[in-house]
């Protein structure tokens, strides 16, 4: 359903993305879905961090 309304945004402004940012409600919804998108991945990244400077006891 997001796509078929994805692809209605965009033949309505001819193919331009910029329109999305434009709008409140859509822009603030992008900022929202990136931000959940770095709390899920965050972990991940910090955990291999962790492993790749973990110094090797011996």
């Amino acid at each position: 359903m997001m796509e078929e309304y994805l692809r209605r945004a965009l033949l309505l402004s001819k193919g331009d993305a910029t329109v999305l940012l434009t709008r409140p409600i859509s822009a603030t919804m992008l900022f929202l879905a990136g931000v959940l998108l770095l709390l899920v991945l965050l972990p991940t990244f910090s955990k291999t961090r962790e492993e790749a400077f973990k110094e090797e006891t011996v």
